[in-house]
């Protein structure tokens, strides 16, 4: 039995809460608003974010970061992309001891162009933790929260670090698989929310399973290009934390990115669908930050770039489509060479 924190209380960090829990270690849940604290300790529910589940006595509601960290032995940290920084901040104000360091936030920072776990690495004092671990894979907490069957991968580049990971974690319900990977992994589960406001949008043109099916395929090419150009492995993208990530993203009714993107390609602006969906949509930040990965990386990504149009150019939403219905024509295996020809010149240099 151990002592963690989840530094989130949104839908994802109570779900792993909930996991946690089950494990029967004692869980500190995190959130900056004491109103929202007081009804998961109160009520022992989380109506906003996972409305009509029930939480089990073995987590606890802190609103102050210094209580929930204080003696902790893991820290999971599940806040929006534009949150990591700040709180990674605080905690070197208040966590006086080392811990085992985990996220399972999906994103990319626009600007900087930083994976999750280099932006923790940035603002983090290096007297806290040994290495971070990544926890991700294709797992909606409404689902985790009902103790569906789900599998994610635990990733670091210490092995052992993923290990003890995997161990707070795994239980029947929950498998967890690890990998060295860190880089794939968490490109993976932050680009595939791309393709899926892709996905959404297709739906909501009306364009059927083929469009989607097509969509995916050629997105999680893209995918794999950019990540195997950074340094990931290939096979990472046709394993949990991506091709796995990518189907359950682009196909449930539970995935936000589908949501906002099915609401786009009906005809609501993008303000609007922000509105409608009362909850971070991490698809629409990675989508600049993609965009400009995949210039400085000198990567065709014509999906991510037309999202892009789609978001922040105003570009209609079926005039994109089509677009890239109609683009040049190419060999399929072309996109496979390409990607092997990246991994190998990587490892070479």
């Amino acid at each position: 039995m151990e002592k963690v924190a989840v530094l989130g209380a949104g839908s994802w960090g109570t779900a792993l809460a909930m996991v946690l829990a089950d494990n029967d270690h004692d869980v500190r849940l995190w959130t900056h608003k004491q109103d929202h604290a007081n009804e998961m300790n109160q009520r022992r529910q989380n109506e906003k974010y996972l409305p009509g589940v029930h939480l089990p006595e073995k987590i606890v509601a802190y609103y102050q970061l210094d209580e929930a960290v204080k003696d902790v032995s893991t820290v999971l940290v599940v806040v929006p992309t534009k949150a990591i920084r700040e709180v990674c901040s605080s905690l070197n104000k208040v966590l006086d001891h080392k811990v085992t360091m985990i996220h399972g936030t999906k994103g990319i920072e626009p600007g900087t162009l930083k994976r999750v776990s280099e932006m923790m690495a940035e603002e983090l004092s290096n007297d806290l933790y040994n290495k971070i671990v990544v926890l991700s894979g294709p797992s909606h907490a409404e689902e985790v929260s009902q103790r569906h069957p789900t599998t994610v991968t635990a990733s670091s580049t210490n092995l052992k670090e993923a290990e003890k990971v995997q161990d707070l974690f795994i239980n029947e319900n929950f498998r967890v698989y690890t990998s060295p990977d860190m880089i794939g992994v968490e490109l993976g589960g932050a680009l595939k929310n791309i393709i899926a406001l892709g996905a959404g949008i297709s739906d909501g043109l009306g364009y059927g399973d083929n469009a989607k099916a097509a969509l995916m395929t050629r997105g999680l090419a893209e995918i794999a290009r950019l990540g195997s150009s950074m340094g990931a492995n290939p096979l990472t993208f046709i394993g949990l934390s991506g091709v796995g990530d990518l189907i359950v993203t682009c196909t449930s009714i539970h995935s936000r990115n589908w949501k906002a993107g099915n609401l786009l390609g009906k005809g609501h602006d993008l303000a609007e669908v922000l509105d409608k969906m009362g909850m971070v949509v991490e698809g629409v930040r990675t989508t600049r930050a993609a965009y400009e990965l995949s210039r400085k990386q000198n990567i065709e990504m014509p999906i991510t770039q037309g999202l892009y149009q789609i978001l922040f150019e105003d570009e209609k939403p079926k005039a994109v489509v089509d677009q890239l219905m109609t683009r040049l024509r190419r060999h399929e295996m072309e996109d496979l060479s390409s990607i092997l020809s990246n991994r190998y010149s990587t490892q070479s240099e």
